[in-house]
C-alpha cells in the first residue's frame, strides 16, 4: 500500500532557489519512489517577492494541480492565496505568514474529510506552521515531522526584525508547544540541531540540503564558458548568485569591488532577484563601478555552466545568521567544485564544517577589510585546486539527493 505524504509550507516548485526548490526536490523524488504526495502550499514569489506567471491572475484564489507518474506514483498540489509584500519587513513579514496560515487552515479542514496522510511535513520557515501540523494530527492521528530550515525566530530577534521582547516571549511559548506535540524534528545541520535539542530536549535528526550532483558538476575551458557570458577570457569572475535581501549584507560586495578598481580585470557578478537588488545598483552606480554587473536569474539549462565560469564564489552573511541558517547556495557551489568565500565567524558550525574538510576560504563576518584581503587570497592561492576537488568529493559523499532522501525515508518516513 502507497504512503501518503502531506507537506505544508509556502515555498515549493516552481521558485528557482531557496526552501522552494528544496521542497520541489524533495516531494517529486518521493512521487518518483512511488509515494502519494500533496502539497499545500501558495503561489511562487521568492526571490522576487512578487508572484510569478502564470499564477498572477490567480493569486486570490485556491487553485489545484494534479499529476501523475509513471512510478505509480501521484502529486497533488493545492495553493492557496497569501499576501506578498513587494518591499518585506518584520512586520509585513508577519502578515505573510498569518496569511498563509489564515487560507492554508481552510484548505487543511477539506483535506480532513478525504483519506488520511500517514505523514505530514510542516517546513519552516514559518515556525507556526507546525500549528498546522498538530491541528491535522489531532483529527487524523497522523505522524507529524517539524523540518527547520531556517530559526526564524533567532534571526529575527538577532537581526532586529522584531524588538518588543513580549512578542518573542509568545512567538518561543509557541515554538514549545509545537516542538512538545510533533513526532519528529529535523533540521538541515548539526550546528543547527545542536541549538534546537538545546530547546527541546529532544533528539533532532539529521535532514541536510543537498545537491543533484549529476546535473550541477565540474566542467572544463572555464576561459570558453566566460566569453558565451560575454566576459574576456582573461577576466577573473567573483560571483554571488542567490536572493538578495538584508541578511546576507551585500553591501560589502560593492565595497569590496571599490577597493579593487584599479584591477579591471577583476568582475564582480550578483545573480539573483530580491528586494536590495535595486539598492545595491543604486550604491554601484554611485561608486561609478564599472566592474560590478547585475546578472538575472539564470535559467536552469544555462545555470551549470554559469556557475563554472567563476573563479570565486561568494558566500556572504551577517555575524549573527552564520549559525541560524545554512545557506542553500553552498551545496550546488560545492557541487560544481566552485572555490567558495565563506564569511563565518570561528565559533559557528559553517566555520567547522569548511575547515573540516578544507573546501572553501574563510574570513571574518562582516568585516570588510578581511572579505578583500579574502578575495585577493581566494584568486590566488596555491591552494585553489586542492580544495576545489575537496568541495566536489564532499558533494558527491554527503549532498547527493538520492543519499539524503534515502536516508530520510529510512529513519523518518518508514
Amino acid at each position: 500500500m502507497k504512503k501518503r505524504i502531506l507537506l505544508i509550507g509556502y515555498n515549493f516548485t516552481p521558485e528557482p532557489t531557496g526552501i522552494g526548490k528544496y521542497s520541489g526536490e524533495m516531494m517529486y523524488w518521493l512521487v518518483n519512489k512511488g509515494y502519494d504526495c500533496t502539497v499545500v502550499t501558495t503561489y511562487p514569489y521568492y526571490p522576487y517577492w512578487s508572484v510569478q506567471e502564470p499564477y498572477k491572475k490567480n493569486k486570490f484564489w485556491y487553485i489545484k494541480e494534479v499529476e501523475k507518474f509513471a512510478s505509480g506514483g501521484k502529486m497533488t498540489v493545492y495553493r492557496c492565496p497569501m499576501y506578498v509584500p513587494s518591499q518585506p519587513s518584520g512586520k509585513k513579514r508577519m502578515l505573510l505568514d498569518v496569511s498563509f496560515m489564515v487560507s492554508a487552515f481552510f484548505q487543511l479542514v477539506v483535506l480532513l474529510f478525504k483519506k488520511k496522510y500517514d505523514t505530514v511535513i510542516t517546513v519552516v520557515p514559518s515556525f507556526q506552521f507546525g500549528l498546522l501540523g498538530y491541528f491535522y494530527k489531532v483529527f487524523k492521528k497522523s505522524k507529524t515531522v517539524y523540518h527547520i530550515q531556517d530559526m526564524q525566530i533567532e534571526a529575527a530577534q538577532d537581526l532586529n526584525m522584531i524588538s518588543s521582547p513580549k512578542v518573542i516571549n509568545l512567538l518561543y511559548k509557541v515554538e514549545q508547544f509545537i516542538f512538545k506535540n510533533t513526532d519528529v524534528i529535523s533540521s538541515i545541520s548539526e550546528k543547527m540541531i545542536s541549538k534546537i535539542e538545546e530547546k527541546t530536549n529532544k533528539k533532532v535528526l539529521l535532514f541536510p540540503n543537498w545537491s543533484d550532483t549529476t546535473f550541477f558538476k565540474p566542467l572544463e575551458n572555464k576561459e570558453i564558458l566566460k566569453t558565451e557570458f560575454g566576459f574576456l577570457a582573461t577576466d577573473k569572475i567573483v560571483l554571488y548568485s542567490g536572493a538578495i535581501g538584508e541578511k546576507q549584507g551585500l553591501e560589502s560586495i560593492i565595497k569590496a569591488a571599490d577597493n579593487f578598481k584599479a584591477q579591471p580585470n577583476i568582475k564582480f557578478v550578483i545573480c539573483g532577484s530580491g528586494p536590495y537588488k535595486e539598492k545595491l545598483q543604486t550604491m554601484a552606480s554611485s561608486f561609478k563601478l564599472d566592474s560590478v554587473l547585475f546578472f538575472p536569474l539564470q535559467p536552469m539549462d544555462k545555470f551549470n555552466k554559469f556557475l563554472n565560469m567563476a573563479d570565486v564564489h561568494l558566500v556572504i552573511q551577517k555575524a549573527k545568521a552564520s549559525d541560524l541558517v545554512m545557506p542553500s547556495k553552498l551545496t550546488t557551489i560545492l557541487s560544481v567544485g566552485g572555490l567558495a568565500l565563506i564569511t563565518a565567524n570561528q565559533d559557528s558550525g559553517l566555520y567547522a564544517l569548511t575547515q573540516k574538510y578544507n573546501m572553501g576560504v574563510l574570513v571574518a563576518a562582516e568585516n570588510q577589510e578581511a572579505l578583500n584581503s579574502g578575495i585577493e587570497e581566494a584568486l590566488s592561492t596555491s591552494e585553489r585546486l586542492t580544495i576545489m576537488k575537496n568541495a566536489r568529493k564532499y558533494a558527491e559523499n554527503y549532498l547527493d539527493i538520492n543519499n539524503v532522501m534515502t536516508a530520510f525515508v529510512s529513519s523518518i518516513l518508514n
